[in-house]
């Protein structure tokens, strides 16, 4: 008897989301929290922004990006909690370990959200719907965490699907359903599309996907150029524009590593802006080698008191991944820029340039630098076991804040290189 043929599936992309992340990971830290309004990022009274908003939460407005004070106008009776980057980040690589036991070619989009080429599984997990309530079951079993599952022929139509599917849901798109499943959704709802390119759709008279699929690719072409024709391909569902260029689970580098600060009180105290500079380029530093990343390029970020931002970059000779010789840089480029006594909102330190060797190393001062390399494997061992504020550098001891919760693309899971012994 001839065995049974298997059904032959056309490219299948799984786009998995996390759902409400970082504060389903502080419920399992906490679970008092669950079922209740909690926004994670800092307190009610900072001046940060919210990272994280719990689903009780967003019905009253909060959402991420927000001030924190903002925030607690909104939802007066929500419980604040600050953020906890490493506890986000090892949650981050039991999500990818779940992950690749579906399927090999997995890209983490970010700390919380993944794309799954699943073509071709269907003999080691069956059907499109029935792998994605595998996984989802598996998430739930392995992590305690739910997750949102969209299931497309493209990357896109995956990743629209799983918003759609949110909370703790999974929704598939059926092959040759693309146009009609996108033709009623607000043109916002198309990856990339923000609130520049939806009022400029909106002047068109185009408010819905459908509408902007009624449209010839030529007229989207000369209104917008080449971002025209992207909209042309995303509107029928197709992975078009500079957001899904390349495979998933292709070999993307990550091209920057940055950290940030906003003060809770305007500053011009230079010792305390200094000490900030320091802190958080030890935080670059460190991101720099989890990655096994040099940087060639440093970059300040200064935003005074009435918003006014400026930045400026310096490359260097041979890339580095030293806090101290960051630091050197970046504090050079803030004393040439800052006008002593204008009060300072933020600050912040970027790499970018990044290679996987470090540069050519200057013969008399290879020593020196081994040495400190050697003492910042030390200090981050140390940061491991102990937290990131176990250990600090003593210019940056006047520099004490939290981490900013976010993730650095070469910290996600699966981007990191590996390090070298």
């Amino acid at each position: 008897m001839a065995a049974a043929l298997q059904p032959v599936f056309p490219r299948t992309i799984f786009h998995v989301d996390m759902d409400a992340f970082f504060v389903s990971v502080e419920e399992l830290y906490d679970p008092s929290l669950k079922g209740k309004a909690v926004v994670v990022g800092g307190q009610r009274d900072e001046r940060g922004v919210v990272s994280a908003a719990s689903y009780e939460a967003r019905k009253f407005g909060v959402h991420s990006a927000l001030p924190l004070r903002t925030a607690a106008k909104l939802c007066p009776h929500a419980t604040f909690v600050d953020g906890h980057p490493e506890r986000y980040r090892e949650w981050s690589e039991k999500v990818f370990k779940v992950l690749q036991a579906f399927s090999p070619q997995v890209e983490m989009a970010s700390i919380d959200e993944a794309y799954l080429d699943m073509t071709g599984t269907a003999r080691l997990h069956g059907p499109p719907l029935l792998a994605a309530h595998k996984l989802h079951r598996r998430m739930k079993d392995e992590t305690c965490l739910n997750c949102s599952i969209g299931i497309g022929s493209s990357r896109l139509i995956a990743k629209v699907s799983s918003a759609q599917a949110k909370p703790n849901g999974v929704l598939w798109i059926v092959p040759g359903e693309e146009s009609k499943f996108l033709a009623p959704l607000d043109v916002r709802e198309i990856p990339g599309v923000g609130k520049v390119m939806e009022s400029h759709l909106h002047k068109l008279g185009i408010k819905k996907v459908g509408d902007l699929a009624r449209l010839e690719e030529s007229e989207l072409e000369e209104r917008f150029g080449k971002w025209g024709l992207a909209l042309a391909g995303k509107a029928r569902g197709e992975d078009a524009g500079g957001w899904f260029d390349s495979e998933v689970g292709a070999d993307t580098e990550a091209k920057s590593i940055s950290h940030e600060h906003t003060y809770n009180e305007d500053t011009a105290d230079p010792s305390q802006l200094e000490a900030t500079l320091m802190r958080l380029s030890e935080m670059v530093g460190r991101r720099l080698r989890e990655a096994n990343f040099y940087a060639r390029t440093l970059q300040l970020k200064l935003r005074y008191k009435d918003f006014t931002t400026i930045t400026r970059a310096h490359t260097l000779p041979a890339s580095t991944q030293l806090d101290g010789e960051i630091f050197e840089q970046v504090r050079a480029l803030f004393r040439k820029n800052w006008k002593p006594g204008r009060q300072v909102r933020l600050l912040g330190v970027q790499a970018s340039s990044l290679e996987g060797e470090a540069g050519q190393i200057n013969l008399l001062e290879g020593g020196r630098q081994q040495r400190w390399k050697d003492a910042l494997a030390t200090a981050d061992r140390l940061r491991d076991k102990f937290g990131e504020a176990s250990v600090k550098l003593a210019g940056g001891m006047n520099g004490t804040f939290r981490e900013r919760t976010h993730e650095n693309p070469a910290g996600l899971p699966g981007n990191r290189k590996t390090k070298r012994e």
